[in-house]
Order: structure tokens, then C-alpha cells, then sequence
């Protein structure tokens, strides 16, 4: 395939909101209870967009804070971005904005193709955050917003097919495989995604 035809979505949010969990299902279509802590972790899947077969190089962030150096090189990496908190942690749906923030920051632009994913949806009765909280926040930030399961295999493949849609839609892909541009229009090499 030409590059033009790879799409390099990435996850972002805090530690334990299923990040991986949520590449494993779009990926693989399996959910696995136990994880470890991922660094980072590339995903590579074809799919069907909109008729016509594309690679899909997922990359899993790490969350935790201690690793937000690493953030800036996967963010320089990604196409798009799916914003992931989880409905039954408060804290992670808070911290959403400094994520995005971040992107803009790095990228060194105003907006970039983004999805909202309220994930563990199948976790109701621990819910700290409201379906319409999440919503209200993508609304804002004119994105889409998906409450979705990894667990139950709930709106995975539809998040990911609609960032990438965005993605084809923003020319956010095309340069080769590792490549992208600098602030100043340079291109320069990613070695870690």
C-alpha cells in the first residue's frame, strides 16, 4: 500500500481508562482482563473505509504522567486521536482537555481530527461521569463522541472508523510511514511510532 493509504489513529488519556483494551478489540476482537503497564504498543489492522482497504497503524499511549515526554513523540506520530476517559473515574474525564491541549501544543496547530470515547460503558452502575458531560465536551471541541466497551465490544470499531474518516477528510496522512513535519513545515523522521 502507499502511504497515502495508511492511517496512524492514536489513543490518548490517563492510565487504567482501557486504552489498550480498546486497541486489543479494534484490532484482534478479543478483550483481555490483565494488562500490563504499556509504554507504548503499535497495532497494525486493514480495514474497509468508506470502499476502499486501508492499513490501520494504531498506536497505544502510555498515560501516567511520568511518561509525558514519550507523549510528545507519539503525538507527532498520529493522524488523529482518540480522547479516552473512563465513565467511572471522574479524574480521568477532568484531565480530557490537558490531553487535547497537548496535541495542540506539540502539533503546533489549532485542531486536529479528534473522537471522544467514554469507555467501560458496560460499567453503569459505577458511572461518575454522565453520558451528556461527555457529549457537552465533544460538542465543544466539535468532535465525535462514542461511550464505548471494550469489554462488550460496544462502539470500538465505530469510533476508530469515524477518527479515520476524519483523518482522510483533514490529509492529516500521507507522508511515508514514519515521517512528518515540524512546526516550520520540515520533515523529519519518528522513530517511535
Amino acid at each position: 500500500m502507499s502511504s497515502d493509504e495508511i492511517i496512524k489513529p492514536a489513543l490518548l488519556g490517563s492510565g487504567g481508562v482501557g486504552k489498550t483494551a480498546i486497541a486489543e478489540r479494534f484490532v484482534y476482537n478479543r478483550f483481555l482482563f490483565e494488562y500490563d503497564l504499556t509504554i507504548e504498543d503499535s497495532y497494525i489492522t486493514e480495514r474497509d473505509i468508506d470502499g476502499k482497504r486501508r492499513r490501520v497503524d494504531v498506536c497505544d499511549t502510555v498515560g501516567q504522567e511520568e511518561y509525558s515526554a514519550l507523549r510528545d513523540h507519539y503525538i507527532r506520530c498520529g493522524h488523529g486521536f482518540l480522547l479516552v476517559y473512563d465513565i467511572t473515574r471522574r479524574p480521568s474525564f477532568n484531565e480530557l482537555d490537558d490531553f487535547y491541549q497537548e496535541i495542540l501544543r506539540v502539533r503546533d496547530c489549532d485542531s486536529i481530527p479528534c473522537v471522544v470515547c467514554g469507555n467501560k460503558c458496560d460499567l453503569e452502575s459505577e458511572r461518575e461521569v454522565s453520558r451528556e458531560e461527555g457529549q457537552r465536551y465533544a460538542d465543544s471541541k466539535g468532535f465525535p463522541f462514542f461511550e464505548t466497551s471494550a469489554k462488550e465490544a460496544i462502539n470500538v470499531e465505530e469510533a476508530f472508523i469515524s477518527l479515520c474518516r476524519l483523518v482522510l477528510l483533514d490529509g492529516q496522512r500521507g507522508m511515508n510511514d514514519n515521517d512528518h513535519q515540524d512546526a516550520n513545515g520540515r520533515k523529519s523522521k519518528c522513530i517511535i511510532c
